[in-house]
C-alpha cells in the first residue's frame, strides 16, 4: 500500500492518504499515547518524540507536529513506517465492544444568497452561542471545525444553535463537495464527536458588548440598536446561514458600525442588504433619518 502525502492549510499539520477508507464512518483525535489506546499505529506514533497530536479519519491519519522538526525532513520516514505497519496487516483502530450506539441524526445543505458559502442544517442544538472561524487557528473551540478546515477547499466556518455554514475557496465546485461535507458532518456528530466545547470559547470583543453585565454601559441610542438587531435582523440573517454583531454608535456623526459573520461576511447581496434593509429599518425605528450603516468587514 502506498501512502501520499497531503499538506494542510496549517503548516504544523501533515495528511497521510490513504487509497481506500481505514474507518468505518468515524473519525479520532488523539493528544497523547494513553488516549490512542484503541490504536496501537498511533500509539506508536507517539513515540516520534516531534508527534503533537494524530488525526484518523476516513481515508487518511493528519499528524500534527511539535515545532522541533520541519516536515521536509521527516516526512518520508513517517509515511514508511505508516505504510509498514499497514502492510503487516495491524489494525489501526480497535473496535470497542462497549461503544454505545450512533444517535442518528440528518443533516442536509441550504444555500445562502451568498454563493460561496452553503448552510448545513443539524437536527439537533451544535451550540447556545455562536461562534466564527477564520483559519484552523482559531478552532480551539470547536474540534469538528478543526477537522473540517482539513479539507482543502474550506475557507471559513461559521457555526450556530442547529447549523453550520461553511465558506469554499473559488477553486471548488459546490455539486462536487456537498455530499462529502455533508456526510462529514453527520458522521461526526453521530458517533460522539465534539462540535463546540463552549468552555473554550475565546469571547469576541463585539459579542462582549453585548452580554447583559455591558450592554447596561451603553448609551440609550446603541441599546435600542442592538434590541432592533436583536428581534429583527438576527433571526432573518440566521435563516441565510449569517450574523450581525454591533460593534459602535457614534452619535455626532449617526453612524452605526456592525461586523458581518457566516454567509453575511463577503456576500455580493450584503451591501444592499446593509443599506436598504437594515440601514432604512433602524432610520424608521429610531426616527432619525441621518443615520448610516456600515460594515467593518464587509
Amino acid at each position: 500500500m502506498k501512502i501520499k502525502i497531503k499538506e494542510t492549510q496549517n503548516p504544523t499539520i501533515l495528511k497521510f492518504e490513504f487509497p481506500d477508507f481505514i474507518t468505518q464512518n468515524e473519525s479520532f483525535e488523539f493528544k497523547n499515547i494513553d488516549e490512542a489506546k484503541n490504536s496501537p499505529l498511533a500509539q506508536q506514533l507517539f513515540y516520534l518524540p516531534f508527534v503533537k497530536t494524530v488525526y484518523i479519519s476516513s481515508n487518511f491519519i493528519a499528524i500534527e507536529r511539535f515545532s522541533i522538526v520541519d516536515w521536509n525532513d521527516v516526512k518520508d520516514a513517517v509515511a514508511e513506517q505508516i505504510e509498514d505497519y499497514v502492510n503487516t496487516g495491524a489494525k489501526i483502530i480497535i473496535e470497542d465492544v462497549f461503544k454505545p450506539k450512533k444517535a442518528a441524526i440528518t443533516v442536509y445543505g441550504e444555500t445562502t444568497p451568498n454563493p460561496s458559502t452553503l448552510k448545513f442544517v443539524v437536527s439537533k442544538l451544535l451550540t447556545k452561542t455562536a461562534v466564527e472561524f477564520k483559519n484552523i487557528d482559531e478552532t480551539v473551540s470547536s474540534p469538528l471545525a478543526k477537522e473540517l478546515f482539513q479539507f482543502s477547499f474550506v475557507k471559513e466556518i461559521f457555526i450556530d444553535e442547529n447549523y453550520i455554514s461553511v465558506t469554499k475557496y473559488e477553486l471548488a465546485n459546490w455539486e462536487e463537495i456537498t455530499l462529502e461535507i455533508r456526510t462529514f458532518i453527520k458522521q461526526y456528530i453521530e458517533n460522539g464527536g465534539i462540535v463546540v466545547d463552549e468552555t473554550l470559547i475565546v469571547q469576541d470583543a463585539n459579542q462582549d458588548k453585548q452580554q447583559i453585565k455591558n450592554f447596561d454601559n451603553l448609551d440609550t441610542t446603541s441599546q435600542q440598536i442592538i434590541n432592533i438587531l436583536e428581534e429583527y435582523v438576527k433571526p432573518a440573517v440566521a435563516a441565510d446561514g449569517g450574523n450581525i454583531l454591533f460593534d459602535s454608535y457614534d452619535e455626532e456623526s449617526k453612524r452605526v458600525k456592525v461586523i458581518l459573520q457566516g454567509s453575511c461576511n463577503g456576500c455580493p447581496s450584503s451591501t444592499f442588504t446593509l443599506k436598504s434593509g437594515i440601514e432604512n429599518m433602524l432610520k424608521d425605528m429610531l426616527n432619525d433619518k441621518d443615520i448610516i450603516v456600515e460594515a467593518l468587514n464587509a
